[in-house]
């Protein structure tokens, strides 16, 4: 047991320590002397408060065990966000030395080896306080952000960029990512929060930026720092469940996710219209699907995809209406009155302006879909 003499000193010494310790501080370490005043003050506290604790436990160990002192209490919990637990840690141990290196003036005669032991047997429940702190403070905020996260992607996918929108994705730090693109598939077997664990943590390795939510059976991921969408979406279609794997078109920021997410959706619903659909599936491959299921965008772009390069080419417009209805080269020239090669130019014309090789019959099926309904 302590002398009260030893104590007593300790007592009369509380505001010296206090000032060394900041001064300590100060001197060692770069990243308090960054800091602003108001957390400066803050983490000062916090040291006068480490020290008169440890004070009050030393003087009376029984009613004041370390493991119960709360000294981070005098401190907001957002102090965390300014520091960092390796630098609380090099706090405690500052302030460790300063009253190691004062313990020949602050213990009595014979009591500095108990000194010494009392002081490293308190650093060390003080360093296990702190890191249960940070620990609290580390869980309270990934589930604000899990909330904030789901709140961004349903935004995303109503389409809407309002004021509140802008201010959840400043808090998520997104607000200055660029390429961004929204893909959409089946959630996994399991757990929604393990799918969404495995697609940060892969979203990371590829250094993306990830934002995530599985609403019903359904798992949408926005992606961004992406620069090719296709070849994101390969590395990581395996951490989507079963099915089809759709993605967006990429757009240049989570403001114009929207356009995004609704294409991708869309695809969605409408792979089981092409079983043969690769995986992953862009969404602008999927266009005739999703112009039959009613998708009016689709419809638009598919239209316009083919029917506008046609549209003064007649010569063109013909040969592809007798062809897809022939089916073959001969009976097409014969039908159009030229020679088969004219009739191979033209497709080969048509296939450079559209896009859709007429002899593929995915492509022949989507510019027969899309002159349909240009014709309506």
């Amino acid at each position: 047991m302590a002398s009260l003499s030893t104590g007593q000193r300790l007592e009369h010494a509380a505001g010296r320590l206090s000032t060394a310790a900041i001064e300590q501080l100060e001197a060692s370490h770069d990243w308090y002397r960054a800091l602003p005043a108001e957390d400066r003050s803050w983490v000062g506290l916090v040291a006068q408060a480490g020290i008169g604790a440890f004070i009050a436990w030393y003087r009376d160990p029984e009613s004041s065990p370390p493991t119960t002192i709360d000294v981070f209490a005098t401190a907001p919990r957002d102090l965390t966000r300014s520091i960092a637990l390796q630098q609380t840690l090099q706090m405690v141990r500052t302030v460790i030395d300063v009253v190691e290196q004062q313990t020949p003036q602050l213990a009595a005669p014979g009591e500095e080896q108990q000194l010494r032991e009392a002081v490293l047997t308190y650093s060390r429940e003080i360093a296990f306080a702190a890191a249960h702190v940070y620990a609290q403070a580390a869980e309270s905020r990934g589930a604000w952000d899990a909330r904030l996260e789901a709140l961004v992607v349903d935004a995303v996918l109503r389409g809407e960029a309002d004021e509140s929108l802008r201010s959840r994705v400043a808090a998520l730090g997104w607000d200055e990512v660029r390429g961004v693109v929204v893909i959409a598939g089946g959630a996994p077997p399991g757990s929604g929060s393990d799918a969404l664990d495995a697609l940060r943590r892969s979203g990371t390795h590829h250094g993306l930026t990830t934002l995530a939510s599985v609403q019903g059976r359904l798992l949408v991921a926005v992606l961004g720092g992406v620069d090719d969408p296709h070849e994101v979406a390969a590395a990581l279609h395996r951490l989507w469940g079963a099915g089809p794997v759709v993605v967006g078109p990429l757009v240049p920021h989570l403001y114009a996710a929207g356009r995004s997410a609704r294409a991708a959706l869309a695809g969605y619903a409408a792979a089981p219209a092409w079983p043969d659909a690769p995986r992953p599936c862009a969404a602008s491959e999927l266009l005739p699907e999703r112009a039959i299921s009613g998708d009016t965008r689709a419809r638009r772009l598919l239209v316009d995809k083919v029917t506008r390069p046609l549209r003064d080419r007649p010569a063109l417009r013909e040969t592809a209406a007798a062809y897809l209805d022939r089916n073959n080269l001969e009976a097409t020239a014969r039908q159009l009155f030229v020679h088969p090669n004219t009739v191979r130019y033209r497709l080969g014309r048509i296939a450079d302006l559209t896009g859709y090789d007429l002899v593929d019959s995915r492509d022949a099926f989507t510019v027969r879909l899309a002159l349909a309904m240009s014709r309506l």
